[in-house]
């Protein structure tokens, strides 16, 4: 099953800040759901284990995550992919852009992402929806992380 989804966040900090947030493994690791680990493995490859349930199905996913199309403070694309066992897996990427406005920065993402095995055969909205409510509550931590140097 494949899905799209997009969105923009106006985040409270200067672009090079959200810069760094976005390539720093800490910040990440707390900002998604459900992640128990998140090692950085070179410049650009991350190791990852994160737990998530989705109606139903609970799995933990084990995957690698890669950024290209790196252009700081600007922007990226990263992608990742991920074993769930009997749940099926998951893949997919994203484009994420960042312009300054009103004295924060913009953040514009582009995903698109394909799931397979017991996942996809929960029906579409139910997906949908759970994706929608992960990418939400990462981009509210990930707000809250930015806002807070510390």
């Amino acid at each position: 099953m494949a899905m799209t989804m997009n969105g923009e966040v106006q985040l409270a900090a200067p672009r090079d800040v959200v810069w760094a947030k976005l390539n720093d493994p800490e910040v990440l690791k707390l900002c998604i759901p459900g992640c128990e680990e998140l090692n950085k493995t070179s410049d650009t490859e991350f190791n990852a284990v994160a737990t998530i349930k989705i109606g139903p199905v609970k799995a933990r996913f084990k995957g690698r995550v890669h950024l290209s199309d790196m252009d700081p403070p600007n922007g990226y694309k990263i992608s990742g992919e991920g074993e769930g066992g009997v749940a099926g897996f998951a893949k997919g990427g994203a484009a994420v852009k960042l312009t300054e406005k009103d004295g924060g920065t913009l953040l514009h993402y582009d995903v698109e992402s394909q799931i397979g095995g017991k996942l996809a055969q929960l029906g579409q909205r139910l997906v949908q929806g759970t994706a929608k409510k992960l990418a939400d509550d990462f981009f509210n931590k990930f707000a809250a992380a930015v806002a807070n140097p510390a």
